[in-house]
């Protein structure tokens, strides 16, 4: 596939599964509650097919919001019949509407006031993922991953790991899986490598971009790439030479940038000093990783504030994993704090072998579903992200991570069955 064609039966999720009640009601306007584009409207429905609508005044103080049919494309009314009641459910994909920036900052809420316009996603799964998985998923599936993931509009997708097969066997394929999307188009396809050697494989398997990880935690680096924090950044130092003679772009990872699954908490000051030595050597992002999910918004903030003394905002990037539920609140925060670029993996995927109990990243659905209902642009169609997901799921053989998906699928199964 040399472009971002569909890639076969890559249908609308949503569109598939939707069901019409021939009874429904049509509303005759496009009435909005500003809390996201997948906000279902409870509605008691007489036979005549008109609508009265019946809202808790005391429950919901968001401003409800007319718009015409012609902005954002179509808005379909998706309608389930229950007896004589009826629940209306909007499209759940980029056809719902999205409120306007301007609508979203009417609620007046100072929390939002540093909330950025755009957030660039920056997609792990294929790798970060994956690399977890026991069982080994095959080339071809992990490259219609790829596929499939930059069709959604995501812009950034990292595509595997050049690291030794014998710490990571579900990459070993990594130059098959390079062969295989050097024409795709449309998506930007990093990969992970973690010194010299493995950057020289990946640029000569057609690697465009690299990106290189270091630790905040002592123990987790030594555990995690066998050296020191002193010892892998004199490595990357040689990556990062290598990369500007051939004008590859570098990305830096930090783990464990708020807890550490063998020393506990980390000072903010050790993450910043990590940080600020990538981007010193010519790291053009660095994201920061909550390897064990450990982080609230009350330990993120004063992270973020050490980082962002040493290294500029545009250059940070933030990656959550879930452990306790927390990477919304934390990517919340971190938008308040002026951070642009959230890292997350489809249907919430992923774990650290390296460390014990980590859950998997939070979920692309998940991520997608809040900005969208910030009014936040990402230009990732939701429906074909779920689709998306689906696929790998079934491929792996589990239900979805993403609590969007899990919702969204109850409500259109059910919608299904009347």
């Amino acid at each position: 596939m040399s472009s971002l064609e569909e890639p076969p039966n890559m249908t609308s999720h949503v569109d598939r599964i939707w069901r019409f009640s021939s009874g429904a009601c049509r509303p005759s306007s496009i009435d909005e509650v500003g809390m996201g584009n997948c906000w279902i409207e409870g509605r008691s429905c007489s036979s005549s097919n008109t609508c009265n609508e019946e809202y808790s005044k005391g429950t919901f103080v968001w401003k409800r919001h007319s718009r015409e049919l012609s902005r954002g494309g179509s808005l379909n009314h998706r309608t389930t019949s229950l007896d004589r009641s009826h629940v209306v459910a909007r499209n759940v994909c980029n056809s719902w509407h999205l409120p306007d920036r301007q609508d979203v900052w009417k609620l007046n809420n100072k929390l939002l006031n540093g909330m950025p316009s755009y957030v660039k996603i920056v997609e792990v799964g294929p790798r970060d993922g994956l690399q977890n998985e026991k069982n080994v998923v095959p080339t071809a599936v992990k490259v219609e991953l790829i596929q499939r993931l930059a069709y959604s509009g995501l812009p950034v997708v990292e595509a595997t790991s050049f690291v030794s097969p014998k710490w990571v066997p579900q990459l070993a394929d990594a130059k098959d899986v390079m062969k295989a999307i050097q024409n795709l188009k449309g998506a930007r396809f990093p990969v992970l490598t973690p010194n010299l050697k493995g950057f020289e494989a990946a640029v000569a398997a057609g690697a465009k971009e690299v990106a290189v990880f270091a630790s905040a935690s002592e123990s987790f680096s030594k555990s995690n790439i066998n050296c020191s924090i002193e010892e892998s950044l004199i490595r990357y130092h040689e990556v990062a030479d290598a990369a500007k003679t051939l004008s590859v772009a570098v990305r830096g990872y930090v783990s464990c940038v708020v807890g550490c699954p063998v020393e506990g908490s980390v000072p903010p000051s050790k993450v910043a000093y990590v940080a600020k030595e990538l981007y010193d050597m010519g790291c053009s992002e660095i994201s920061l990783g909550d390897t064990i999910g450990v982080g609230t918004p009350g330990t993120v903030v004063p992270m973020l504030e050490a980082v962002m003394a040493v290294v500029p905002l545009e250059k940070l990037a933030v990656h959550f994993h879930d452990t306790y539920g927390q990477s919304l609140s934390n990517i919340l925060a971190s938008l308040q704090m002026g951070i642009s670029i959230v890292d997350s993996s489809v249907a919430g995927l992923g774990g650290c072998p390296y460390a014990k109990g980590a859950s998997g990243n939070i979920a692309t659905e998940d991520v997608v579903y809040m900005l969208n209902g910030l009014g936040v642009k990402t230009n990732v169609d939701l429906g074909k992200l779920m689709s998306t997901g689906e696929f790998i799921c079934k491929h792996l053989g589990r239900a979805s991570g993403s609590k969007a998906t899990v919702a969204l699928s109850r409500i259109t199964s059910d919608a299904s069955k009347i």
